[in-house]
This record gives structure tokens, sequence and C-alpha cells, in this order.
């Protein structure tokens, strides 16, 4: 079977557990190149530190993490403490990893990697704030038509912000590296709050993981119940939306999803609205589209395919 290669960037966060895991779980299908780090949910010392956790938890100590940028392109870094605590990952089984982190800074693993590898070869997945990328990019415009395509989970329009009421989250936070990604002639793919929001958790979909006969089965279950209780209170839904996994499984199975071609924009100056998405999703601004803006999943099989993936772990 031909795996689908992938950088993917992250900054963990619970939901970015979930989706680290279920990504080292579907090993048959998608070959890792590596993870790199940037600051956002936490700081960079404490995300490069959890994502090494996360990779012993799953036993695989083959993968190699970068750190990377420690605060956006132009603003002062925000983090998320109040959602997932202050190790970023609150209610987890802490402890010391013992795999090294990598000398080289993410950015220039990233140019690295795509100048080795053959063109057209490497998908970046993205699902913090997009420093790193915009880094990259920045220093090393010759990656951008190397790039297979870039799967991110950032930016909202239709279901409005979750930091505030204008932007979500990743885009917040580094506005500025979301608007140079976006125009960067990249293929690219958002999985916004549109569609996360549409993926929670229940009690159903948690006590499949819960009941997976292995340790990181039960272990995500509790992040999950964990990640819900912030997000059940704010939301008022019946679970947790599940933002970074809904990437992971576009990239195993992007039939899963439904989206429309458009243009995106992202606000980076006004105080009001800044990391807000202006998406025209009817195409009055004559703006040519940049980015398959993903609205639609089926949750019940992404659920499905996530506890498929993870049963593969330790």
């Amino acid at each position: 079977m031909h795996k689908l290669r992938v950088i993917f960037d992250t900054d963990p966060g619970l939901d970015d557990a979930i989706a680290l895991l279920f990504l080292l779980g579907a090993r048959d299908e998608i070959e890792l190149l590596g993870v790199s780090c940037v600051a956002g949910n936490v700081g960079i010392e404490a995300v490069s530190r959890n994502a090494r956790i996360i990779c012993e938890w799953a036993d695989r100590r083959d993968v190699e993490v970068y750190a990377g940028a420690a605060r956006p392109l132009v603003r002062h870094l925000v983090t998320a403490e109040h959602v997932h605590g202050k190790t970023g990952m609150e209610g987890a089984p802490m402890h010391t990893p013992s795999m090294a982190l990598q000398a080289a800074h993410a950015v220039d693993f990233i140019i690295d990697t795509l100048r080795r590898e053959p063109a057209g070869t490497v998908t970046l997945c993205p699902v913090g704030p997009l420093t790193n990328i915009a880094l990259a990019l920045l220093k090393a415009p010759d990656i951008a038509p190397r790039i297979r395509q870039i799967v991110l989970m950032g930016g909202a329009y239709f279901a409005g912000g979750n930091v505030t009421p204008a932007a979500e989250f990743n885009f917040y936070v580094d506005p500025h590296a979301a608007q140079q990604v976006l125009h960067a002639g990249i293929p690219l793919v958002m999985l916004p709050l549109d569609v996360t929001h549409k993926a929670c958790t229940s009690a159903r979909r948690v006590a499949a993981l819960a009941s997976l006969p292995n340790h990181c089965g039960p272990l995500a279950a509790s992040l999950l119940t964990s990640f819900e209780r912030h997000d059940v209170k704010k939301f008022g839904q019946i679970g947790a939306p599940l933002h970074d996994p809904c990437a992971v499984a576009y990239l195993l199975d992007p039939a899963l999803f439904q989206g429309r071609e458009v243009n995106v924009e992202v606000e980076t100056d006004s105080p009001l609205t800044q990391g807000h998405c202006s998406v025209d999703w009817w195409g009055t601004s004559g703006r040519a589209s940049n980015a398959l803006y993903i609205t639609e999943v089926d949750a019940d099989a992404m659920f499905a395919r996530m506890a498929q993936a993870m049963i593969n772990l330790p």
C-alpha cells in the first residue's frame, strides 16, 4: 500500500494528543516523517515535551520531534491554559520523556525534508498556529511547489470564534502566519470550527475508545473526558469538538468530508476581528479560490476510523 508521507506540526494540547495518537496508530497508511512543534496551546518547551510523551505512550521513540517557533510572527503569544491546563495536557499521566528533542529547529527540519524528498510527495499537517509553516516558506520560498498539499485545522466562519467572537484560536494566535500560508499558492485544505463542531464526543464514542484492549485506547478516552469539561460547558453541546483529529481523519479518508473551493482571507489588523476568516462562500469577491474549505463530516465514521487506528497502539 502506498503510504501518505506527512510532517505533523502541532502544539499539544489535549485534542492534539488525540490527533497524534490517531496518526501514530495509522502507521500502515501514513509515514510520519517527523513532528514539528510550535508554541500555541502552551509554550514551546511544554509542547515539545508533550509531543515526546505522546510518542512514548505509543511506543514510537523512533519518531523525531523538533522544537520550532516560540512566538508568533508579529504578535505576542496567546496560550490556552484555561482549556488544556498548565502542562498543556491536564489530567494526563505526565512523565519526563526519555526521547531526546532533535537539535535542529523545526523550521529547518521542514525545509530540509521538503528539499530532500521528491517534489510532490510530502503533505504538511499543521494543527496549531501556522508560525512554523509561514517561517519555512519565508526562509525558503523554493519549497512551496514541492509540497503535495497542506491539510490544516484552523479558522472559522459560520461557527463564529472560540477565543473571540470573530476568531478561532490557531488563526487568532498568529493571523499573519495564516494569511501568509493561505497565499503561498499551495494546494490547501482547511478544517475549521464549522466542521470540527460537528465531530463531537459522546458517551458512546468515548466508550468505544475506553473499551479497546490496550493502554492507549482507554488513555485517549480519559483525555477526551478531560477535554470535555471545558467545551461542553462553553458550547452547550453533547460533547467536545474534536478539532485536530479531524485533520488526521481527512488525511486518511477525505471521502468522510465535504466542502467547497473558496477564497479565504484572514484579518490581521482589526483589534475586534483579528484572526477572523473572510470566507467567500458564494464567490461574490471575484478573488481566486485558495482553499478547500470543509464544512461537513460523517462523524460516526470518523470516530470509528479513529478507534480502528488506536487499536494498533500498545
